[in-house]
């Protein structure tokens, strides 16, 4: 499916009637994953110069590998490439998605106004604004196609593009004034909520619970705040006194990720289902959980298959006491792997709590997309589509 395929395709499921609260929340859901689809190779292209080019990224380490010690030129030039991430995560990728999510409503006008609007909720806050894009991309197309129907038909000749650009301007800018000044205080909040919380299940030995924090938090791009702000320091002083910490383990378990794209493989949308494949790797092998998030975006309702998974992977390493020896960064399998204390039964439990993790996302991801029906229902139109082309192009005579 191309970029023009899928926007077409979310354009016809947004379009969609039907009775009843299910089939508002499909239409929802479907009308998100239309601004999230066709932004995913945007996101590889992020993750793949996350995983190579940061400090802790695979060419450093190999550099390292083969030097016997830090390669300080190597890590020079990667450092002057990996100025792209920050960046690309805070403005390229949001304003991408509110672009999107405003064509969706009202066209090109609506795009340029989505991303004019969402500018302002990025500045507004500290961590990305995935999610505020997508509030206010669709949303700032809406008021606009809502106030130039007022006029429609109405513009003298010659005065048309005088009005529109002054439109688009004066409304855009006022958004994205309202977008700054209501989305950083709302956004600090749930950070500021998101930490107390998990902080209260860790002192009352609920560690299995903070799940349901911690992966909602992780999809709003807020886990760097609680990892940093709660399990980073908690765990430190654990890991000095006993030699290891189960919070290292909690948010940077790539088990959960990786069932959710393993399910998308198998069962997602056309799509989507070869999208997950490179996602996979650099989510699992490159520790950049990131990956995942649109996937999750694309499909809310998925939150509850990382929250299954998550509290699976904890509660294994609360019962058999798995524990890492300092925070895993980037939280990749090999990353686990270099942090899990010696010992044969450290491994087991390490394993153990990524396996059972993938396996329980996956299987509730899995159920939760219908194996595969939702997936058919979506790509029905896209095959029609086809289909009537087909039927529609001239076949050559016969001589």
């Amino acid at each position: 499916m191309s970029f023009s395929d899928a926007e077409a395709q979310a354009k016809a499921n947004k379009n969609r009637t039907g009775a009843g609260v299910s089939a508002q929340v499909q239409r929802l859901g479907r009308f998100m994953s239309g601004m999230i689809m066709p932004n995913i190779g945007a996101f590889v292209a992020w993750g793949l110069i996350t995983a190579l080019f940061i400090e802790a990224g695979w060419i450093n380490k190999i550099a390292e590998g083969l030097n016997g010690a830090p390669n300080d030129g190597v890590m020079e030039w990667t450092a002057s490439v990996a100025v792209l991430v920050g960046p690309m995560i805070t403005y390229l990728l949001p304003l991408l998605i509110g672009y999107m999510g405003g064509k969706l409503v009202y066209e090109t006008r609506g795009a340029v106004i989505g991303a004019v609007a969402t500018m302002g909720v990025i500045v507004g806050s500290e961590v990305p604004m995935f999610l505020g894009a997508m509030i206010i991309g669709p949303f700032a197309a809406w008021c606009l196609k809502r106030l130039e129907s007022t006029w429609q038909g109405k513009i003298k000749p010659g005065f048309e593009m005088l009005v529109d650009n002054f439109s688009l301007g004066i409304l855009g800018g006022a958004l994205a004034v309202l977008g700054k000044m209501i989305i950083g205080p709302i956004v600090s909040q749930l950070v500021e909520w998101a930490g107390e919380g998990v902080d209260f299940l860790v002192e009352n030995s609920l560690l299995p619970f903070a799940s349901i924090v911690v992966e909602p938090a992780k999809i709003l791009f807020l886990n760097n705040a609680i990892n940093h702000g709660v399990f980073t320091p908690l765990g430190t002083a654990e890991a000095e006194e006993t030699g290891k910490s189960l919070l290292f383990m909690i948010e940077s378990n790539p088990g959960p990720g990786l069932g959710i794209l393993v399910a998308y493989m198998l069962f997602g949308p056309r799509m989507l289902k070869a999208a997950a494949p490179s996602a996979a790797i650099i989510h699992f092998f490159g520790g950049i959980h990131e990956m995942y998030f649109p996937f999750v975006l694309a499909k809310p309702r998925l939150i509850a298959a990382a929250i299954l998974g998550g509290m699976t992977g904890v509660l294994i390493g609360v019962m058999f006491n798995g524990g890492l020896v300092a925070p895993p960064s980037p939280g990749s399998i090999f990353a686990w792997i270099a942090f899990t204390p010696p010992g044969i039964g450290n491994f087991v439990v390490m394993f153990a709590q990524v396996i059972l993790a993938a396996a329980v996302s996956f299987i509730a991801a899995a159920f939760l997309m219908g194996f595969g029906r939702e997936a058919r229902r979506e790509d029905a139109p896209e095959d029609d589509t086809a289909a009537d082309a087909s039927a529609a192009s001239p076949t050559p005579a016969t001589v």
